[in-house]
């Protein structure tokens, strides 16, 4: 029996039972794939892939309430106490359509034909309840060399699937392998097939590669192979491509990515658009450009800064809660972790034209960082972030002063508001009733 030893044990029993049930009712049945990789690897396993003899049918039979979740590819998913198993039938694969799916699959009894048909040699090793692994294509040995590489003729495999080539990127830099030479050829000779590849997909891939412990490498081989500008979203590639973000590793995955978008100079409406057009979430997407507009309405304050700019200036001080107020505290705490890692994201022409020069200062002395480090004091001095945390509401206002409501209340409730944050007021009832009739006062006269 398999003794797998980076599976959670829950996962492993019942992936066992999957392929017992299988074995003991006349198929053959192997773990195959990523879980085999991985646990020969020492890499935790999340999920395990089963491959069998057994036709879509059988596999039904043998676990009612599996689901036919890919049954025109011979995919059932079996689910054993919460845990779901994809079993698929040994297959080969016809012609391809749009350089990403078979038009046809043809079952077969032989599991070596089955592994044939996959990626790269590292996930075409299968093994049984014996132990024994199948491994035809020596998917061992490239592991143990830490070599990417495909099975069988390069350019076919990413013939047949365009999107074989951002995983043998995203592979090579999440597990720091090298790819194969005739496998890298392969890749630059059939780049143009990316552009069948939806978006979305791509997406999936680069956020895997992001994510993992070497994502400058990924973007090296990006580079390189000038892969991505092949998609069919092309928008500011040779920005990526030439972007500085040494620092990537440091950062946790948002961090990451809104450094890279630093690096490629974008303005916050291209950086928008750029990542409607890669389909990242609204969540992202709005959380990123977030600090790019932060970022902006910073160098504008700065900027147009007269000589002699203290960047602790009381006024400064409070131009900085109000952005927080404005933009969350999230917006400055991302700002800020990003920004001390990445203290030039200015063009060269934005540089010549602010005077700053490349040590990260102004001609009138402003330094980011020490602007970083006061951002992060301020921010712990902050003592109110909303307006219900005020002791005064817009209709406690209105009955204590008798006025009609209009858009000058707003603007009120925002000046009690910073004052407050600031602390150049108390929150308390009377203290925001009298600066409201102070206010209103000055306005009048």
């Amino acid at each position: 029996m398999k003794v797998w030893r980076h599976v959670p044990a829950q996962m492993a029993a019942q992936g066992e039972k999957v392929v017992r049930t299988l074995v003991e009712a006349g198929h053959q049945a192997y773990w195959v794939g990523g879980c085999v990789r991985d646990e020969l690897m020492g890499r935790e396993v999340h999920d395990m892939d089963i491959t069998t003899s057994a036709m879509p049918q059988q596999v039904t039979e043998l676990f009612p309430g599996s689901i036919p979740t890919g049954i025109q590819h011979g995919t059932i998913t079996v689910v054993i106490e919460g845990i779901p198993f994809e079993v698929t039938t040994f297959r080969t694969e016809g012609e391809y359509e749009d350089h990403r799916r078979p038009t046809e699959v043809h079952f077969v009894t032989d599991v070596a034909e089955d592994l044939r048909r996959r990626d790269f040699t590292m996930n075409a090793i299968a093994i049984g309840l014996d132990g024994q692994p199948v491994d035809p294509f020596n998917g061992r040995e490239d592991i143990q060399q830490r070599l990417i590489r495909c099975v069988g003729e390069a350019q076919e495999r990413f013939d047949e699937d365009g999107l074989r080539m951002v995983r043998c990127v995203r592979f090579a830099s999440v597990f720091q392998f090298r790819i194969a030479l005739n496998t890298w050829k392969g890749l630059l000779h059939q780049r143009d097939k990316l552009g069948f590849i939806a978006a979305e997909r791509i997406r999936t891939e680069l956020e895997k590669m992001m994510k993992g412990p070497a994502p400058l490498r990924g973007l090296e081989l990006l580079r390189r192979s000038r892969l991505i500008s092949y998609a069919r979203i092309q928008t500011s590639w040779e920005r990526i491509a030439a972007a500085d973000v040494s620092s990537l590793p440091l950062l946790g995955i948002d961090h990451r990515w809104m450094l890279l978008l630093f690096a490629m100079g974008l303005e916050p409406d291209e950086a928008d658009q750029l990542l409607r057009e890669w389909t990242f979430s609204n969540r992202q997407r709005e959380r990123w450009v977030a600090v790019l507009r932060w970022e902006k309405e910073l160098q504008r304050l700065v900027l147009n800064a007269e000589p002699g700019f203290d960047p602790g200036h009381a006024a400064n001080r409070k131009a900085w809660i109000g952005m927080v107020l404005r933009f969350g505290q999230q917006t400055a705490e991302d700002w800020l972790t990003v920004r001390e890692l990445k203290p030039e994201p200015l063009s060269h022409e934005q540089k010549q034209s602010s005077g700053r020069s490349e040590a990260g200062e102004t001609e009138n002395g402003f330094n980011w960082r020490e602007w970083t480090l006061l951002g992060w004091r301020w921010n712990r001095e902050i003592r109110l972030f909303g307006l219900k945390e005020l002791a005064v509401g817009g209709s406690d206002l209105l009955a204590e002063l008798q006025l009609k409501g209009g858009p000058w209340l707003g603007q009120l409730m925002q000046h009690l508001l910073l004052e407050t944050a600031s602390g150049d007021l108390q929150n308390s009832r009377e203290e925001l009733i009298e600066e409201a009739r102070r206010v209103i006062s000055r306005n009048e006269a």
